[in-house]
């Protein structure tokens, strides 16, 4: 069975205007709400590609209630944990440039945490999960990391999209699988990185840290996916970029999703990539038609 974890979910809400202008009042020309959060993200792709998950986390008040309809209604299976406070919005404006508001999360008690943990303790081999997204401020920022420890001790696999210290603190817990993308990677190894090249080093080295898989995105550049055995490079499918929000979170999906069915890791890297490509150039989450299509177009390469 394949868990994703959301610790800090929204509600988010699209805008779309043709030029924003600060400081004056604004009209859109459509706008929608869809439940978000990297994780739940994850969980929304999965489905598409026909793989049931179960979303975890933490959701509250009536922004919390909308979430639980709307996972359910794509017939997504969920255990939340109910927090005091309503989970955040997050407005998403589309005009000239993309724009991002980011609301405030609500408070995590320390009981909400063990609520939470107490459920891991139902996973085992044969397992995956998804631990994806920020740390709100009230959890301590190593608790991918005591999580990923215990639950590679219960033989689950443990994927990992995270940034900041989140990131840094769960490398040293050698986590099945990250996914930074060239910033984050920059920002953990301290040095500008802006090439697969330059890339290539601190891909390595956290290779040799325990990781099993580092998968690195240049978003139009390509990608880079390194495992003890090998490091690859494929390049990213032609296409019009209509929508950046989830790219990322369906590529980690793609790779789920392929290792999973047990395809190679050749085929798992490029379905991966074609995923992220197929939900950047749609204006939703990708379907599994598009993605296979796309991944014709993605060669992969070994990198030296």
């Amino acid at each position: 069975m394949i868990y994703t974890v959301t610790l800090n979910p929204a509600m988010d809400y699209f805008v779309s205007l043709d030029a924003l202008a600060l400081g004056g009042v604004n009209r859109t020309k459509a706008d929608h709400k869809a439940p978000g959060g990297k994780g739940i993200n994850v969980s929304r792709v999965l489905k598409r590609m026909g793989h049931n998950s179960t979303a975890l986390g933490f959701i509250g008040g009536f922004t919390g209630e909308y979430i639980k309809a709307a996972v359910k209604d794509e017939h997504i299976g969920a255990s939340f944990i109910q927090v005091d406070g309503d989970t955040r919005i997050n407005v998403k404006i589309k005009a000239q440039e993309e724009s991002e508001l980011n609301g405030v999360s609500p408070h995590i008690s320390a009981e909400n945490l063990e609520k939470l943990q107490a459920q891991f303790a139902n996973l085992g081999e044969g397992d995956a999960i998804v631990l994806a997204g920020s740390v709100p401020p009230a959890i301590k920022a190593d608790v991918y990391a005591t999580w990923t420890r215990q639950l590679k001790k219960q033989g689950v696999k443990v994927y990992v999209d995270t940034s900041g210290a989140a990131l840094t603190n769960v490398i040293h817990a050698e986590p099945t699988f990250i996914k930074p993308n060239h910033h984050e990677l920059s920002e953990l190894a301290g040095a500008e990185i802006s090439s697969v090249k330059e890339a290539a080093p601190h891909v390595k080295a956290l290779i040799d840290q325990g990781i099993e898989c580092v998968l690195v995105t240049f978003a139009g550049d390509g990608a880079l996916l390194a495992t003890a055995e090998t490091m690859l490079f494929a390049n990213t499918p032609k296409g019009i970029v209509k929508n950046s929000v989830g790219a990322g979170d369906s590529t980690v999906a793609g790779f789920v999703c392929a290792i999973e069915e047990g395809k190679t890791l050749v085929d798992a890297f490029r379905f991966a990539v074609a995923s992220g490509s197929a939900t950047a150039f749609s204006t939703g989450f990708a379907e599994r038609e598009t993605i296979e299509a796309l991944m014709e177009e993605v060669q992969v390469t070994s990198f030296h």
